[in-house]
């Protein structure tokens, strides 16, 4: 009997960068805006093609965006779904903290 030894890596907080994504961040932030809209579509009861009407959008990439397939989707129009869909959106533009770094985008959900 032989065992092999099992090397384990520690991931960041971003799976995507994990992979190698050059657009890590922004599917990051994808990533959740598809969770949010589909735990709403999820919390109001609504089917997806009742979500697609109150949205604007068709079934089929309401069905893709809570599936996170959210390729084709801008991160724009995912924040305006999420607005449809009961929250206020908020953006916030402000200095950086650390000198000279470059800034970051950021989501929180309240």
């Amino acid at each position: 009997m032989s065992t092999s030894e099992i090397t384990i890596e520690q991931g960041s907080a971003n799976v995507y960068e994990d992979l190698g994504y050059a657009d890590a961040a922004e599917m990051q932030r994808k990533s959740t805006l598809a969770a949010e809209i589909a735990r709403c579509i999820k919390a109001r009861h609504l089917s997806q093609a009742e979500a697609a009407e109150l949205l604007g959008i068709d079934q089929s990439k309401i069905s893709r965006i809570t599936r996170g397939l959210f390729r084709g989707v801008s991160e724009q129009k995912m924040l305006e779904l999420v607005a449809k869909l009961g929250h206020d959106v908020r953006i916030v533009v402000g200095p950086v903290k650390r000198n000279k770094a470059p800034g970051k985008i950021q989501l929180e959900l309240a």
